[in-house]
């Protein structure tokens, strides 16, 4: 059977489902998840984007999203590299960063590797400090406050630090969202840190993840990650959870002694490679 590669800007209503079908089918496969969160949502809204499918004959094999312009990243369902597909994208693309998952080590052109931590429940718990205030984010007032402390703390990063209102209103109405994991730390009267919590209720080990633990600048150096990872860990619990992950860049030497220090371990990495015409 012949196979090609072709794009598109916009799934139809068939092709999303069989893009969602294929996406099923292999997470069932690895056990895990085959794209990003992000790049999943946008195949489950039916976003607009630079969508990418590998047919053999009128059957979707394989498929790809591409996001950004002259420096593209693109994900390929399962995580995985095709070499037919990056010559393709190159030819509209001057640079483009591939993320691949369970990465061996042995691949080149790394640019950045990202952790998959994981770790068993209970943890140890960290009071909070005398004259702070532990709650729930309150959708409908906390969504600004929250949105400038989450993005002062991840002002470098390259995924987390320019967070607009919608996107915190998209992830708000998922059905995943839970306010009761979202918990916020006042101190003052305002957002000092923070710790958004999710439960994978229909994966079969309906396991917890620390979604975003942020700090603000003006309140680093007081322990306050600590105290917040600690408490999101105790919200999982509390939901019944025995097992939490979250994901972290390898070279956070930071977040790596908190995370080492509750004896989180890595489960796998991912590496994200980068290709330029040139």
């Amino acid at each position: 059977m012949d196979a090609s590669w072709q794009h598109t800007p916009a799934l139809s209503a068939a092709e999303r489902l069989e893009v969602l079908n294929l996406i099923n089918r292999t997470e069932f496969v690895l056990g895990r998840e085959a794209l990003d969160e992000t790049r999943r949502r946008t195949v489950v809204h039916g976003w607009r984007g630079e969508h990418w499918l590998l047919r053999e004959d009128s059957e979707i094999v394989q498929y790809a999203l591409v996001e950004g312009q002259n420096h593209a990243t693109l994900e390929m369902c399962g995580g995985g590299f095709d070499e037919a597909l990056l010559a393709l994208v190159l030819e509209l693309h001057d640079v483009v960063d591939w993320w691949t998952r369970d990465s061996d080590g042995s691949l080149e052109n790394v640019v950045r590797t990202l952790q998959l931590l994981h770790l068993n429940l209970p943890a140890p718990e960290v009071p909070v400090p005398e004259g702070a205030i532990l709650r729930t984010f309150n959708a409908g007032f906390d969504e600004m406050a929250w949105l400038d402390q989450n993005n002062a703390a991840f002002a470098d990063h390259p995924e987390q630090g320019a967070w607009l209102p919608e996107d915190l209103e998209a992830r708000i109405h998922e059905p995943w969202f839970d306010p009761s994991g979202f918990l916020i730390l006042e101190i003052e009267g305002r957002i000092a840190a923070s710790c958004w919590t999710k439960v994978h209720e229909l994966h079969p080990d309906r396991f917890g993840e620390i979604y975003v633990l942020s700090v603000d600048p003006k309140f680093q150096g007081r322990g306050l990650g600590r105290v917040m990872l600690s408490q999101g860990l105790a919200a999982l619990r509390h939901k019944g959870v025995q097992r939490a992950i979250l994901f972290v860049d390898a070279d956070n030497e930071n977040a790596q002694r908190l995370y080492g220090s509750f004896g989180f371990t890595v489960e796998r990495e991912d590496q994200m490679l980068r290709f330029s015409r040139s």
